[in-house]
């Protein structure tokens, strides 16, 4: 028996894990099971017990260009390089009928983040993937070891034609916090930037409400 999706007091123990990247998403999640943030804060957790099921949650970039900010995606795999890991087919579907609208297809992750039309667009050639996230790869990994099923619900915070500025990559510590003195100081010395800085701020900021609207729809769907 698999957790449903997001449910506040899961029927079976250990409890639903919910992995993210960002202090913004956990915050999200919280409500709705344990969270974790990146992989660090994932092995932190398995290491006290496997979780019933573990789903990947958060904002991802779009690699397909009909993706636009504020679609929602149920993954339903994950690729990085020459490995892929289909995502539990029975969890999957639910999330799907909870969450009218989304978009399926496969997830590619990694531990840089892709900032460029040209890179997105050799990202989705070389993986078939249509989105891009940071963590869903480890919540695979993780799941795969632990013998737990997991899942990938993304919202997506930039599509596939935009440029990451260079300043805002810079701009978040380890545990997932805004960093913001290492944005301040990457603007600094990119100035004209500020336009499409605003611009990511914005896009982001629409994701991560369609974000909680997504987890509030989970939730009275579980």
């Amino acid at each position: 028996m698999v957790t449903p999706p997001f449910r506040k007091e899961p029927a079976i123990a250990p409890p639903l894990l919910i992995v993210v990247g960002l202090a913004r998403e956990a915050a999200i999640a919280a409500p709705y099971g344990r969270v974790a943030i990146g992989a660090a804060g994932l092995a932190r957790v398995l290491a006290e017990g496997a979780p019933a099921g573990i789903v990947s949650f958060g904002l991802c970039g779009a690699l397909a260009p009909g993706l636009k900010v504020g679609d929602v995606m149920v993954a339903e795999a994950v690729v990085c390089g020459n490995d892929r890991w289909a995502t539990d087919a029975a969890w999957t579907a639910r999330l799907r009928v909870a969450l009218p609208g989304a978009v399926s297809g496969a997830m590619t992750a990694g531990d840089v983040i892709v900032g460029t039309p040209a890179a997105k667009a050799a990202l989705a050639r070389a993986t078939g993937a249509v989105a891009v996230d940071m963590e869903s790869h480890a919540v695979a990994m993780a799941a795969q070891a632990a013998g737990a099923p997991f899942a990938v619900v993304r919202v997506v915070s930039d599509d596939a034609g935009r440029v990451l500025p260079k300043s805002a990559q810079a701009g978040f510590k380890a545990d997932g916090e805004p960093d913001i003195v290492a944005v301040i100081a990457a603007l600094a010395r990119r100035p004209w930037e500020a336009p499409a800085l605003i611009r990511v701020g914005m896009e982001a900021e629409a994701a991560f409400r369609a974000l909680a609207v997504a987890a509030r729809l989970l939730a009275a769907g579980g």
